[in-house]
């Protein structure tokens, strides 16, 4: 029986450069073979970087950067597309594993599980959390293919801080009663919420390392940046986090994304480029059993500026027949803001909910996007033929002159 004064035991499973992996293990005698990967965009230097190979990371290639600048950085790096089933597959076979070994996992992404041990200090014969962590890491890299590093602590947020010294591929677990000791040795961009804006403010006032924002004292920060967030980042900084580890948490949005080959600025081409992923995302969510409040639209323009615009709906929602009109609409009122050539078109879904769920029929005529039993029905039924012919064995209309065009351009699909 856990006693209220025993510390907790959380681990932050973290799958290294995921994605590289994942596409090295696709394909052992070509980009297995390659030191110099970069996943995500193309060779001709479209596209972002979702990952990187850690060869490249030392030409100071990262994620997130436009392919282009990561092949000047490192022009000999080869480029392959992100291997978006590959990906879910094994990410899968990562979290079954580790929950064959702890009670309750929470997946934070794709490639990062938060454990919850804490009272299993007997199944474990007492063991230091360390060596659970090593054999667990040893387990999955045998079982998986996948090789992941692991922080351990008392709570979620030093778990997440200890996974980074424990890259490549190793285990670093602070002990109970050193969390202020190991958190005051990072800076202040280390720690997770402290954004941008945050962190601009106290660098202003020469504030860098959470050593220097602690010397300052909780006073001088509610001055400079007000008493709530002041209190928050002196909790942070002295390693406390009361947040719980949920098994089973589900997935909080999906989303597809796709950079052009060349930049569009035609309207009826994005259009069609926006259904397409609708159609895409809305067939994951019913393949996933799920429903979703909200559509996001995303457009990132030729100069990289990223714009966004979303809307709930009065009732969750499954189908393309419904979401696409209003996705639709807000791409126009994106391009209404800024008219511009675009680089990238994304859409989502979130404020997801399990269904089916109960729903009311409309008593009045109203202008809110409406489902229909028959909207679900149809889209259920097209989901059986594509399962059973292929994915463009039926297409909506509009997404006909795409389907040639979109194998040149790069693509990323559901994400949390």
């Amino acid at each position: 029986m856990v006693t209220p004064s025993a510390p907790r035991r959380v681990l932050l499973v973290d799958c290294d450069m995921f994605y590289v992996q994942v596409a090295r293990l696709e394909d052992p005698e070509g980009v297995g073979r390659e030191p110099l990967l970069i996943v995500g965009g193309s060779a001709s230097g479209r596209g972002v970087v979702t990952s990187a190979s850690y060869e490249c990371r030392r030409y100071g290639v990262r994620s997130a950067m436009p392919t282009a600048e990561a092949l000047r950085l490192c022009p000999d790096a080869v480029v392959v597309g992100v291997p978006r089933g590959s990906v879910s597959r094994r990410s899968r076979a990562v979290r079954q594993a580790l929950e064959d070994r702890s009670p309750v996992v929470q997946a934070a992404s794709v490639d990062e599980f938060y454990l919850d041990l804490t009272g299993t200090e007997r199944l474990f014969h007492h063991e230091p959390l360390e060596t659970t962590a090593t054999r667990i890491r040893e387990e999955v890299l045998d079982e998986t293919g996948i090789s992941v590093s692991i922080g351990g602590g008392t709570n979620r947020l030093v778990a997440k801080l200890a996974a980074r010294p424990a890259k490549p591929g190793g285990v670093f677990v602070v002990p109970p009663g050193g969390e202020e000791e190991f958190v005051a040795s990072l800076e202040l961009r280390d720690l997770p919420g402290v954004g941008p804006a945050l962190l601009g403010t106290l660098k202003e006032r020469g504030l860098e390392t959470i050593a220097d924002a602690r010397r300052v004292g909780l006073g001088w920060l509610e001055r400079w940046i007000g008493s709530g967030r002041a209190a928050w980042l002196d909790r942070r900084m002295r390693g406390e986090d009361e947040s719980e580890v949920v098994h089973g948490e589900g997935r909080k949005s999906i989303s597809a994304e796709r950079t052009f080959s060349k930049d569009i600025d035609d309207d009826d081409e994005l259009a069609r480029r926006l259904l397409a992923l609708t159609v895409s995302i809305t067939g994951t969510l019913r393949d996933k059993g799920l429903l979703a409040r909200t559509v996001t639209v995303k457009l990132r323009d030729g100069d990289f500026t990223t714009r966004q615009r979303s809307q709930t709906f009065p009732e969750p929602v499954e189908s393309d027949r419904v979401v696409f009109p209003v996705a639709r609409a807000l791409l126009a009122d994106l391009r209404n803001r800024r008219r511009t050539p675009s680089r990238l078109i994304g859409v989502g879904l979130s404020n997801l909910l399990e269904g089916p769920a109960p729903r009311q029929m409309a008593l009045f005529e109203t202008h809110e996007p409406h489902e229909t039993e028959v909207d679900r029905a149809l889209n259920r039924a097209v989901d059986g033929l594509r399962d059973r012919f292929g994915r463009d064995a039926v297409v909506p209309g509009g997404m006909v002159d795409t389907r040639e065009e979109s194998a040149q351009d790069g693509r990323e699909h559901d994400g949390r």
